[in-house]
């Protein structure tokens, strides 16, 4: 058994206020468990994304978060939890004007192969991207696999980043 005070846990660098990785602290083997806490235009991820094994659960306890889907943007309520399957892509987002407090669960804990699709000012669309966190891992970068431009670069407790 393990006990872990959330906001003991290290915030991340991601598109959102906050994000706290539970899993490692909890001693999870086989379930991924993220903390969220997104201000209004902070984003869950990086890109528009897919788990090629991994299937993906967002449960809203505070606010109301959209998700970018295939079949167009979907509100989630608190109280609401939405599933995503295995090689679904997704995008989840604060669009309102309160702050979303929410947790994210994944299973299994590998995510396989994952897609991440950003616009490219470049290329001008919205191509495949590889992430590169910094080497003092106070950032993360967004690069174009097409044309290696950068895409976003995220610092602690950013919004969506900074596009060149």
């Amino acid at each position: 058994m393990k006990k872990v005070r959330i906001d003991e846990v290290e915030n991340s660098v991601q598109p959102a206020a906050v994000m706290r990785h539970l899993t490692e602290p909890l001693g999870a083997t086989d379930l991924a468990i993220n903390y969220y806490e997104l201000e209004p235009g902070d984003s869950f991820a990086f890109a528009y994304h897919d788990h090629e094994v991994q299937e993906e659960l967002f449960y809203i306890m505070e606010g109301t978060a959209t998700f970018d889907t295939a079949d167009g943007p979907i509100e989630v309520a608190a109280g609401e939890i939405i599933r995503f399957g295995r090689e679904e892509f997704q995008r989840g987002w604060n669009r309102g004007d309160e702050r979303v407090r929410a947790l994210a669960l994944g299973a299994p804990l590998e995510y396989g192969r994952q897609h991440k699709l950003r616009y490219c000012p470049d290329c001008e669309e919205e191509t495949e991207n590889r992430l590169e966190r910094v080497a003092d891992e106070t950032a993360v970068v967004g690069y174009c696999k097409n044309c290696d431009a950068e895409t976003g670069r995220w610092t602690r407790g950013s919004m969506e980043g900074t596009v060149p």
